[in-house]
């Protein structure tokens, strides 16, 4: 096989996709999108059962290993679609944990794993991924409405996640702060508010926005989607929106024509409309 032929089909990945919004991601993409999916997940076997489901409604999506916590699994991934199609055209950042109110873990772990996983384990993917990007490409950071800055409740600390300066390093010591402050017991007073999911998400939309300033290869665009409050286990399934309705904004996105009037470093709100993040709602 050429090299050539190698990367002409067109490639999509959904990571964190063998449930919930990620699952419905994969099959609107089996559905609309003219290429490869891939659905990818922690767990080989809960990944595979995923994808026999969708074949089971006539959807052949390909199934990669992917843990966001590890890297050598992320770049085991990257060399296998670099090898086989040459890049990527869809990236959805998907995966996300958040623990439940009732949880007993101490706040100082819950924070400490929350953003390891939704704010380093998406900036993990990205850095492997982003380098064989192709021109042109859609990637979609699922944030929530938990990501809006106006989420945080001090204002000196908004004013850290809403300069223009503001580089991949800067927002990752923020992040780390936070970590460092709710170790101390100190998070609360110091202005991060009691939710670490809040903290890992508007980390994951300030990203975002630094990932479309700084990107190089042309064309690509890059934005954060709250998907709305859907009926999943994240959710302990009391959201009122179907998985399908939570996957229809990120799709949206994921699906883009190139053209002029492109929506790029924004953050979109389940309705597909464009939301300041830097306003109060």
């Amino acid at each position: 096989m050429s090299e050539k032929k190698m990367s002409a089909k067109r490639v999509a990945v959904v990571t964190g996709s063998n449930k919930g919004i990620g699952y419905a991601i994969v099959k609107g993409l089996c559905e609309k999108f003219d290429g490869v999916v891939y659905l990818t997940a922690r767990n080989i076997e809960r990944g595979q059962e995923a994808v026999k489901k969708l074949n089971g409604l006539g959807f052949k999506p390909e199934f990669h290993q992917l843990d966001v916590n590890d890297v050598p699994s992320i770049d085991k991934f990257r060399d296998h679609i670099k090898e086989k199609y040459g890049g990527i055209d869809v990236l959805v950042n998907n995966a996300a944990i958040a623990f439940k109110n009732e949880d007993t873990t101490p706040f100082a772990v819950q924070a400490e794993v929350t953003v390891d996983v939704n704010y380093f384990g998406l900036l993990r993917v990205c850095k492997s991924l982003f380098p064989i990007l192709k021109q042109h490409a859609r990637v979609v950071n699922l944030s929530s409405s938990a990501g809006h800055l106006f989420r945080i409740p001090s204002a000196e600390l908004r004013q850290k996640f809403a300069d223009p300066n503001l580089t991949e390093e800067k927002l990752s010591t923020l992040m780390r702060q936070f970590v460092s402050d709710a170790k101390e017991g100190k998070h609360y007073e110091r202005g991060w508010g009691n939710s670490a999911y809040v903290v890992s998400k508007v980390g994951v939309s300030a990203l975002t926005f630094i990932q479309q300033r700084e990107i190089k290869t042309p064309g690509v665009v890059v934005n954060a989607v709250h998907p709305g409050y859907v009926d999943t286990d994240m959710t302990s399934h009391k959201g009122p929106l179907t998985i399908e309705q939570g996957a229809a904004a990120p799709l949206f996105l994921a699906l883009q024509p190139v053209g002029e009037n492109e929506i790029k470093g924004k953050y979109v709100w389940c309705d597909k409309k464009i939301v300041d993040w830097y306003k109060e709602m």
